[in-house]
């Protein structure tokens, strides 16, 4: 079994077991206006939407978690199970141990394989982009049967690793000739540090479909990897991922800096339905889930599902109770922005006046 794999099954076992969140997402500062005469019915509230050409039951992602180890197997299949009876869609983990082990190939295609009809995201790393050919990340997106590939953004994690590939050096030039190369779309997403608008207008201009901010306040990959570091007592590593358990850009903040007229996907600590409707309020157009579908996931399809019906549940509520029919809706809800997020946005130089509606 190669480096990949074995890190990756450390990775799922610790989020199972650990508190790996970061913080803050943001959300505390955003305030939906609550609508004492909504004039709808809450039983005909629409969560359908429309991500880069499919169709979704509701706006959620089950963000890419694992894959690239024999036990990850049983997990994609509960996860993409879950997509499938729900019409919602799934982002697999990196596939970078499946392209170095064709072994592991079926820890992956599972999720197509269950999920016939969701929309399925492959998933490669940018410090893998300038080392692998067009054909290796073709095969990624070959094994799934994708509908899109997501590169990902985790040079906060590889800086806190030991083995973490540092050199970050051509990336966006790669990422220019997978958007040119590949017949899906190209998402790219951070992995818990967010996506400034330097970051968010230099990516569309590179030619990128969409965005996932990935922002501070989900899992924190730094101290994921801090417990790693422990585990295999190197102190200065355990050191580096405490002191960056908190580095990044919330999550709301992200939104807003990444709304460069192309559609977003909010992820980085979306718990409950209340936060997924601020997140459609501040911009987004697809909510990501991911660590609180870890503990399910475990347990099984069924697990994954009721948890998610929660959320949708959840969803729904918020959105009556904002008077919103539909994501379009909600999209255009009527918020405050107070506290730090509101500072941060003004002095980074958004108007927040569009939110005043």
């Amino acid at each position: 079994m190669g480096q990949t794999s074995k890190r990756k099954i450390e990775h799922l076992r610790i989020c199972a077991k650990e508190d790996v969140e970061s913080s803050p997402t943001g959300f505390e500062d955003i305030m939906l206006i609550h609508n004492a005469l909504p004039e709808i019915s809450k039983d005909e509230i629409d969560l359908s939407t429309t991500f880069l050409g499919k169709r979704f039951n509701a706006p959620i992602m089950i963000a890419p978690m694992t894959g690239g180890h024999p036990d990850t197997k049983a997990i994609n299949a509960a996860l993409g199970g879950a997509a499938e009876a729900l019409g919602i869609g799934i982002g697999v983990g990196s596939q970078r141990a499946a392209i170095e082990d064709a072994k592991q190939v079926d820890s992956f295609r599972i999720v197509r394989e269950v999920a016939p009809n969701a929309f399925v995201c492959a998933n490669i790393g940018a410090p893998q982009l300038r080392e692998y050919e067009i054909s290796d990340v073709e095969k990624a997106i070959e094994m799934v049967d994708a509908d899109a590939l997501s590169i990902h953004l985790n040079f906060l994690q590889e800086a806190i690793q030991p083995e973490g590939d540092v050199d970050a050096r051509g990336c966006l030039d790669a990422i220019k000739e997978i958007c040119r190369s590949v017949n899906v779309p190209v998402i790219v997403k951070e992995t818990g540090a967010g996506i400034s608008k330097e970051v968010a207008t230099t990516l569309k201009r590179a030619g990128v479909s969409a965005i996932d901010v990935g922002g501070l306040g989900g899992t924190s990959w730094a101290g994921v990897e801090a417990y790693r570091a422990r585990a295999e007592g190197n102190t200065l590593a355990e050191h580096l991922g405490k002191m960056f358990w908190n580095w990044g850009i919330p999550t709301a903040i992200s939104i807003v800096e990444s709304s460069v007229d192309m559609p977003i996907i909010a992820t980085g600590g979306v718990r409950t339905g209340i936060d997924m409707t601020k997140c459609l309020a501040l911009g987004a157009s697809l909510c990501g889930v991911a660590l609180p579908l870890v503990a399910p996931a475990l347990k099984g399809k069924k697990e994954v599902i009721d948890k998610l019906n929660v959320m949708i549940e959840e969803l729904r509520v918020a959105m009556f109770l904002t008077g919103c029919r539909s994501i379009h809706d909600a999209q255009k809800a009527k918020v405050v922005i107070t506290g730090m997020t509101r500072e941060i946005l003004e002095q980074r130089g958004h108007s927040l006046g569009r939110f005043s509606r």
